[in-house]
Formats: structure tokens, C-alpha cells, sequence
């Protein structure tokens, strides 16, 4: 496996690569072009130049984190071969620069929902954290204004200010889609984009939905086994597979990690791992420090699956806690994403060791 961790880029990250290649563990980086719209395409000049900068601080570029996929190919919309023929040419232009895997997502309107982006714990850090009762209460219209205070000057990913500007109008655009109409439109996608993944070695990695259960009344499509299984057996190529976001995915507590790990082999093509801690079954949970005794599951079980199925790909620490009076985005601060990336190294380090 090769240890990495998310960096936003300059001007939108307050973590600088300089400080990440200092952490020792991390030798990869996920990143994106942040600026860049949903139906975009990313021109080969523009790819070549964010992978200068990260080799140039002396880091790989692992992969992308994220190629986003438009509401018109989410929705199966009239303009969605427009956007999927742009989404084809930015992956032939990132092939063409020996980038080989890309994280995307199918979930519509919310990429992610959590409603505290710094819950207090006991011991003084912060955390994100998902509470049922106040989704329950919440007009997802003020969704943004409950969290954008919260966010350390940042913009977050998937909380775009423009793009929650017109919550309404997404609602309405996926009003008539269910499971199954998101299904078949992620099968329509994805047989589209095969051919050049083929071509160019390139790994698509969907990630789950967050949390994996639907909210809103939104349809969630990667949050169980069952679910994972269907969308790898409706397109049975190996680039077809799956970013394993252990975080995510297990908001669930239905869901067995060991289990789905071993379902999953071959098929998973980066992984986030990191720890959640429930305070009142899946009605209110938290994110916690990586270390198992932390929170809920044990991590050295989840890092030796993967070493056992023979996972090889891109992993990182995921979400972390705001520690040692850090102002970062929320989540995505400096150390106690490096103290998951140790962590992580250790338990990799001694499943390797165990298996010899």
C-alpha cells in the first residue's frame, strides 16, 4: 500500500505539502483541481502542472480526489452525454499523464452529511459529528447555515456556497429519481467510461454514501454489501471498483467491514480509514481519534483484511480531529491526520510482519 493524504491544493488548503512530506509516513498525495465544475474538462496542461507541484516537494501524486460527476449524469438528464464526453477527456488527459486512479461519488445533492463540524469532546479537541434527532428537525434549504460558521474559513468540499445556493433546485431535479433510476445511470456512466479506463489503467473508485442510510428522502445507492455487489456485478471490469471509506461506510452498524473487505477483493482501489465512536446506536455518532480503543472498531482487523486480500493501492488517514489549537478545515488539519498516518503504518507494519 502506499500511504497518503488529501491535500486541497495551494490557496485552499491551510496544510502545505512542505509539512506533509515532514510527517515521514505520507509519500502520496490525493488532490484535486478544486476549481474546477462538475462537466469540466481538466486540460492536459492543468493536470501536468498540479503533478509538478507535488513532485517538486518531493511526493507522488497518487491519485484524484475527486473528478466530480454532474447532477445531468447523476439524473440522466437530456445534457448528460455532453458532460460524460468532457468526463472521458479529462480522464484521457489524466491518463496521459500517468495518473492511474479516480475517487468519485454518486450521491445526489449532500456529498457528505454531518450536523457539527466541532463537537467538543472530553478531552478539549473537535470533531464532526451526525446527530438523527437534529436532521429530523432540519429543512435541508438551511442545511449550509448550520454548519458554514464552522468551517474555519474554508470552503469545504461538497458545501460549496454556490452550489448550496440552490439546494431547491437539486431537490427538485431528483424529485422523480429512486434507487433504481440512480443505479441504471451509474451503469449508463460507467459502461461510457470503461473504454479510456481500459486504455489508460485507470482505477474509478466510488465512494459510499455518507452516512449509509438515505436523508432527506434522497436515494443512497453505496451503503451495504448488497449494494456494493450490484454495482460491481452490473459492470464486471476491474476498473469498476470501489474507494473503501471504512468512516463512511460504517456509519452503518448493519455493516460487517471484515466482511465486505474480503467481498470487495481486487475491486478495492484506495481506502480511507479512520475510527467513528456511537453515542446513541446510529442516531448519534462521532468521529473519533484513529486508535481503536477510541472509538468503535478495531482498526488493526481492518488494515490486516486488506493487507490479506492483497490490497496494494493508495490508503489515508481520513478525517481527523482538531488538536493542539489547530484552525484548519474542519477534518482536514495537519496532526492528528499525521497521528492517523503512523497509527496506520504500525498496523500495516505489524500485519505484514504477522503474515511472514
Amino acid at each position: 500500500m502506499e500511504m497518503t493524504m488529501r491535500w486541497y491544493g495551494t490557496g485552499h488548503d491551510t496544510v502545505t505539502l512542505e509539512q506533509i512530506k515532514q510527517s515521514c509516513y505520507v509519500k502520496g498525495i490525493i488532490t484535486t483541481l478544486y476549481d474546477k465544475l462538475p462537466g469540466e474538462v481538466w486540460t492536459l496542461e492543468e493536470i501536468l502542472a498540479m503533478k509538478k507541484e507535488v513532485e517538486d516537494a518531493g511526493l507522488h501524486l497518487a491519485g484524484i480526489e475527486s473528478v466530480n460527476v454532474s447532477d445531468a449524469i447523476k439524473t440522466g438528464a437530456p445534457e448528460r452525454d455532453k458532460d460524460i464526453a468532457a468526463y472521458i477527456e479529462t480522464l484521457e488527459n489524466l491518463g496521459k499523464a500517468d495518473i492511474h486512479m479516480v475517487c468519485y461519488n454518486f450521491m445526489p445533492v449532500f456529498d457528505w452529511t454531518r450536523t457539527e463540524l466541532a463537537r467538543m469532546r472530553e478531552d478539549g479537541t473537535t470533531v464532526l459529528a451526525y446527530n438523527q434527532d437534529t436532521v429530523d428537525k432540519m429543512d435541508p434549504d438551511n442545511m449550509f447555515d448550520s454548519i458554514k460558521d464552522n468551517m474555519n474559513g474554508t470552503v469545504m468540499p461538497g458545501w460549496e456556497p454556490e452550489r448550496m445556493e440552490k439546494v431547491k433546485e437539486l431537490f427538485e431535479l431528483y424529485k422523480d429519481i429512486d434507487e433504481d433510476k440512480l443505479f441504471d445511470n451509474l451503469k449508463y456512466f460507467l459502461e461510457a467510461i470503461m473504454p479510456v479506463c481500459d486504455k489508460y489503467d485507470i482505477n474509478m473508485a466510488i465512494h459510499p454514501d455518507d452516512p449509509s442510510w438515505s436523508v432527506f428522502g434522497l436515494p443512497r445507492i453505496i451503503s451495504s454489501q448488497a449494494k456494493l455487489k450490484r454495482m460491481m456485478d452490473m459492470v464486471p471490469n476491474k476498473h469498476n471498483g470501489v474507494t473503501f471509506c471504512m468512516g463512511s461506510y460504517g456509519t452503518n452498524l448493519n455493516n460487517d467491514l471484515i466482511d465486505t473487505i474480503h467481498m470487495l477483493k481486487g475491486r478495492i482501489h484506495f481506502a480511507h480509514v479512520r475510527n467513528l465512536r456511537f453515542n446513541d446506536g446510529m442516531r448519534d455518532f462521532e468521529e473519533s481519534a484513529h486508535l481503536s480503543a477510541d472509538g468503535t472498531f478495531d482498526m488493526y482487523k481492518v488494515m490486516k483484511a486488506l493487507h490479506d486480500t492483497g490490497f496494494d493501492g493508495p490508503i489515508r488517514p481520513d478525517h481527523g480531529r482538531m488538536i493542539w489549537g489547530e484552525k484548519a478545515m474542519p477534518g482536514y488539519g495537519l496532526y492528528d491526520r499525521a497521528l492517523g498516518a503512523a497509527y496506520l503504518c504500525g498496523l500495516w507494519e505489524a500485519a505484514c510482519k504477522e503474515s511472514k
